[in-house]
C-alpha cells in the first residue's frame, strides 16, 4: 500500500500514478472525514517497477472532465436495466441521481404524499412506503381486503417517520408473483432481488452493475461502500450515519418479530424484496449499524417478521 499526505491550495492539481506488478489498483482519496475511490487496471507494460504516486503540481481555473461518465467526486456512474428482449428493442438509459424522477417528482398515493429519487436507470420512491391501517403488532395480518401494517412500537407517529411494517404476503397482497404491484401505488412495483443488486451496483464505488459480489449472502464482502451510500446522514446509533448520495435515504426504521417484539430502531433498515427463497422465506436487503459500509442479503421468514417497503417505478 502506496500512501502519501499533501496539503492542497485551491485549484486543479496533477497527479502521476505509476503501477508496478499487478492488474487492479485502486485509489483512495481522503479529506475532511470523506473518502472517494476509483480503481484502475493496467496493461502491465509496468511490471518489474514500483509504485509511485508524484504530484505534478496545481493550475488554478476550472477543472475540466475527461468524459462525462465520471464526476468531480470520482463515482463512475453506470445504468442497467433487466430484460431479455426477444428481438431488436430501443433502451433510454438515464444518467442522473439524487434528483426527482423525470415527470415524476412526487407521488400521490391513498393521502400520503410521496417523494421520488432517480438513482440512473431507476426511479424510486424516497420514503417507506406508509399505507394501510394500522393494527397491533400481536395481531396476524389477515387476506380480508384491507391493506394492514405495523406501526413500530404500536406508535402511529412511528408510521409517519419511518413508514409502515409488513408482512411479506400482506405487502405482495398474497400473490408469490415478484415484481409484482403488490401495496404500491398504481404504476409501480415491489422490486425484486436482482433489482435490489442493480441499484446496489449503481451506487458502490468500486463493485459496478452484474458484478458476482451481489449475488453474495450476508454482508461482510457485499461491495464496498454501497451501504453507507444509502444511508441518510443522521439519526444511525452511535453516529454510524451514511452519505446519502444518491439520495435513497435508507433510515434506521427497525423490523418486527411476530408476535410484538419491535427491534433494531435507530440501528437497522431491512426492506423485503419480491422474491421468495422457498415457500417459507423470501429475500430481503438490509443496512446496519454493526456493518455501516454493506448492504445484507439474506432471507427470513415471510409470516413472522414485518419489514418496510419501498416501490420501483414500473
Amino acid at each position: 500500500i502506496l500512501s502519501s499526505d499533501w496539503q492542497l491550495d485551491r485549484g486543479k492539481h496533477t497527479f502521476r500514478f505509476i503501477p508496478a506488478d499487478g492488474r487492479l489498483f485502486f485509489l483512495t482519496a481522503s479529506w475532511n472525514g470523506v473518502s472517494k475511490n476509483i480503481k484502475m487496471l493496467t496493461t502491465g507494460q509496468h511490471a518489474g517497477q514500483r509504485c509511485i504516486l508524484d504530484y505534478q503540481g496545481s493550475s488554478q481555473g476550472e477543472i475540466v472532465l475527461k468524459a462525462s461518465s465520471q464526476t468531480s467526486n470520482f463515482i463512475i456512474k453506470e445504468s442497467g436495466i433487466l430484460d431479455d428482449p426477444a428481438g431488436d428493442k430501443t433502451y433510454t438509459f438515464q444518467f442522473t441521481d439524487n434528483t426527482p424522477c423525470p415527470g415524476t417528482p412526487t407521488v400521490l398515493y391513498q393521502g400520503q404524499l410521496y417523494n421520488t429519487v432517480q438513482i440512473l436507470s431507476q426511479c424510486w420512491l424516497k420514503e417507506n412506503l406508509n399505507v394501510g391501517t394500522m393494527i397491533e403488532g400481536d395481531t396476524f395480518m389477515q387476506d380480508n381486503g384491507i391493506i394492514e401494517k405495523y406501526c413500530y412500537s404500536n406508535d402511529p407517529d412511528s408510521c409517519s417517520k419511518y413508514g409502515g411494517l409488513y408482512q411479506w404476503e400482506e405487502m405482495m397482497q398474497y400473490t408469490a408473483q415478484q415484481g409484482v404491484q403488490g401495496i404500491c401505488p398504481p404504476g409501480w412495483h415491489l422490486p425484486t432481488d436482482e433489482e435490489w443488486k442493480v441499484l446496489e451496483g449503481a451506487v458502490d464505488s468500486q463493485y459496478g452493475i452484474g458484478d458476482p459480489v451481489w449475488d453474495l449472502t450476508g454482508h461482510m464482502d457485499r461491495g464496498f461502500d454501497a451501504g453507507i451510500n444509502l444511508k441518510t446522514t443522521t439519526g444511525w446509533y452511535f453516529g454510524y450515519n451514511g452519505s446519502d448520495l444518491f439520495g435513497f435515504s435508507g433510515m434506521p426504521s427497525g423490523h418486527l418479530v411476530y408476535p410484538n417484539y419491535f427491534i433494531l430502531n435507530t440501528k437497522s433498515s431491512t426492506w423485503w424484496t419480491s422474491t421468495e427463497d422457498d415457500i417459507y422465506e423470501a429475500w430481503f436487503r438490509g443496512l446496519n449499524s454493526g456493518w455501516p459500509t454493506k448492504v445484507e442479503r439474506s432471507t427470513l421468514d415471510k409470516w413472522i417478521i414485518s419489514l418496510s417497503v419501498r416501490c420501483l417505478q414500473d
